[in-house]
């Protein structure tokens, strides 16, 4: 980071970032495949998978029947997910302390996901962080969702901060792709669902974490 740069907010991912999702995620493709009396999975197997959407959890887990209609599957599982999204799912270890040090020094903190908004809301609500994070930006909020760079920026016009003085979070490539478009510094967590065989260190952040701590040291 430029010694000219200041960093005035960060932008986080939800799952796999700030939210190990992946439980409650998985029960509910899990509840999916009972009901079309399919074999259980290795869902440990299918963790990784739990950043790639709605569509993306529905391609890996059921990957055995192409012969059923991801749409309706998708819709059926959103709406499960919708009624038990906050069972198992809880913040990763070092998050909430993270974020209540930056709130408490003035940094302004949004999430920018590509959880439709009307799922990714609630679980914020879940989480107790109405009062931290400024603006919540889901999957549908712009025309188009990560790596586009659109949510990004949409985050930053609703926080009133320019590109430039802002750190984009996450755990996937497309997170550091649309931050990287939008011209903000970028930052890989590497403590989420990256798949095996990803490199974090190719995705051209700015720097890799290991911890969510590590976030208040690189801004400062």
């Amino acid at each position: 980071m430029g010694a000219s740069r200041t960093i005035r907010a960060v932008l986080f991912d939800l799952d796999g970032t700030l939210v190990d999702s992946a439980p409650d995620l998985l029960s509910a493709l899990a509840w999916l495949r009972r009901i079309h009396e399919l074999p259980p999975l290795d869902y440990a197997g299918l963790r990784h998978h739990a950043s790639r959407g709605a569509l993306g959890i529905i391609e890996a887990g059921f990957a055995d029947r192409p012969d059923l209609d991801r749409e309706q599957l998708r819709a059926r599982f959103l709406k499960r997910y919708g009624e038990r999204f906050w069972v198992d799912s809880r913040a990763f270890a070092g998050v909430e302390a993270m974020l209540q040090q930056l709130s408490s020094e003035g940094m302004l903190l949004a999430v920018v996901t590509n959880k439709v908004a009307r799922l990714a809301a609630p679980v914020v609500s879940a989480a107790g962080w109405d009062e931290v994070l400024a603006c919540v930006i889901g999957g549908d909020t712009t025309d188009n969702p990560k790596p586009h760079p659109a949510p990004v920026l949409e985050a930053c016009r609703r926080l009133g901060v320019h590109p430039g003085d802002a750190l984009m979070v996450g755990d996937d490539l497309r997170d550091i792709e649309a931050g990287r478009r939008a011209g903000c510094l970028t930052a890989a967590a590497t403590w989420g669902y990256v798949a095996p065989g990803q490199d974090p260190a190719t995705w051209g952040a700015a720097c890799l974490l290991q911890h969510p701590q590590e976030i208040h040291d690189v801004i400062k």
